[in-house]
């Protein structure tokens, strides 16, 4: 599996399993078939109500914990320091982990300083090995860091063809802050995979359109989450490692950009919504 290095030292596989919106009941067996797939890269968050099943699920892989890199995140209604510190401890043990690799502050809203200085403390202690942010503006991202003791060594953020954020994603690497792209299949919006111009790049390779998603963000330095429950469409994503895209295939992708994105409400919808979730995590 190809890495990325980021800024403290830490490498993190390039190809990462995501499991947002997988129901809690089916995510041991999702990311115990990703390990089996290939999949060394797992993404939860305290958000999406299944940490406990991803632990199961990494207890009985079949592989051991340290050939994996695990990713959970803090949500908003446990912002500050000692709401995300007693948060954090619930992640634990639910994931039933001594270490974390990566832990992002999910959401730029509330005390995303104090919970900032938290996961500096956990990082600092060893428990929690790169931190990092998810959803940032770069110059929100750069700023956090600049204002506290470590910058983010990761922003997780949505890439795909239609909302490609090329200036966004040039900032973050210029600073040293690796990119990870969520929904980078647009969760099927816009009949992505039935794209003609993303079809014809890939029957032009033998590959679907997935895969040259999956390629043209490895291209561009990003570390990719995909989901998939099918073990073929598991290991089909993985398998992006033999074909390289040229000039004219990044010149026909890049024309798909549409320079919104597909699922963020208006701002002030964006920050009431969020600030009115609560997962009781």
């Amino acid at each position: 599996m190809q890495t990325i290095q980021l800024a403290n030292g830490i490498t993190i596989p390039v190809l990462g399993f995501g499991v947002y919106q997988i129901p809690p009941e089916e995510t041991e067996q999702a990311v115990i078939n990703a390990v089996r797939a290939g999949y060394r890269h797992i993404d939860t968050a305290q958000a999406y109500v299944n940490e406990s099943e991803v632990g199961r699920g990494i207890a009985n892989c079949g592989v051991a914990r340290e050939e994996l890199f695990v990713t959970t995140k803090v949500w908003l209604e446990n912002a500050g320091e000692e709401a995300s510190a007693a948060s954090l401890e619930r992640s634990f043990a639910r994931l039933n982990l001594d270490y974390i690799d990566m832990v992002l502050v999910h959401q730029p809203y509330g005390d995303v300083h104090g919970t900032w200085r938290t996961l500096e403390r956990y990082q600092a202690a060893g428990r929690i090995r790169a931190i990092g942010v998810s959803n940032f503006a770069p110059e929100h991202a750069l700023d956090l860091g600049l204002s506290n003791r470590v910058m983010p060594q990761t922003n997780q953020i949505e890439i795909n063809p239609f909302h490609q954020r090329s200036a966004e994603v040039a900032a973050l690497q210029a600073e040293g802050i690796a990119v990870e792209a969520w929904a980078p299949f647009a969760e099927g919006k816009n009949g992505i995979f039935q794209n003609p111009v993303l079809d014809t790049v890939g029957k032009k390779y033998g590959k679907t359109v997935a895969q040259v998603i999956i390629r043209w963000l490895v291209e561009r330095g990003i570390v990719v989450l995909a989901k998939s429950s099918k073990p073929e469409r598991m290991a089909q994503n993985l398998n992006v490692f033999d074909f390289t895209l040229d000039d004219e295939d990044k010149a026909a992708i890049a024309s798909l950009e549409t320079g919104q994105s597909l699922f963020t409400r208006s701002p002030v919808e964006r920050v009431k919504w969020i600030h009115g979730v609560k997962f009781g995590v």
